[in-house]
């Protein structure tokens, strides 16, 4: 059985688990989703990772299709293009910005505690692939904080987790206003710089 086939059935992406951990994502940074077709958005959006031989390999980048083109036929080409957006590779490759699926699916991966997923991550195999592939992008990022890099660094699931957990929160709540940092520089002077948060 291919990783992808194992991540959806009983691993990261997991379909009676992970959409529910998207949904909380979702309530929590745009208010209770009523609409069905986010709930449908959360539930297909990773299904694209079915066979695919690898999670971040350029199979599993592509996953984003098979999830929008159901959506599409669903519900119409906004909803397909929501759909695709929530992959910040796809968004990026294309020239377009993520969706609010995609900050609704980062924050799913923070809330998810490590007593469920380095479990499932472990089982499927996908586990070892993301801590190679996150040490291998923070070698060269200035994002992450020097405990994140050592977290990341340790070669230790429940400490890496931890480390990408606290990023991934910090980049959520960092971007999810448009790429715009939710603090903003109020008064500036030679007393200092006062800042407000902005939600």
């Amino acid at each position: 059985m291919r990783i992808g086939t194992k991540s959806v059935l009983f691993g990261a992406h997991c379909f009676f688990i992970h959409p529910f951990f998207v949904a909380a994502g979702w309530w929590i940074l745009n208010g209770f989703p009523s609409d069905i077709r986010l709930w449908a958005a959360f539930w297909l959006h990773d299904i694209g990772y079915l066979r695919s031989p690898n999670m971040d390999g350029d199979e599993g980048e592509s996953h984003v299709h098979l999830g929008a083109k159901i959506m599409g036929l669903l519900f119409g080409n906004y909803w397909a293009d929501f759909t695709l957006r929530h992959s910040r590779y796809w968004a990026k490759n294309h020239g377009v910005t993520v969706s609010k699926l995609c900050y609704a699916d980062k924050l799913a991966f923070a809330l998810t505690p490590g007593w469920l997923y380095l479990p499932m991550a472990r089982a499927t195999g996908e586990l070892a692939e993301y801590m190679a592939k996150s040490r291998d992008r923070q070698a060269g990022c200035a994002a992450f904080s020097d405990i994140e890099r050592i977290q990341l660094e340790s070669g230790d699931p429940e400490l890496w987790l931890r480390g990408l957990q606290s990023y991934t929160r910090r980049w959520v709540e960092q971007h999810r206003n448009g790429g715009v940092d939710t603090w903003t520089v109020v008064t500036a002077s030679s007393a200092g710089t006062s800042l407000i948060r902005t939600e």
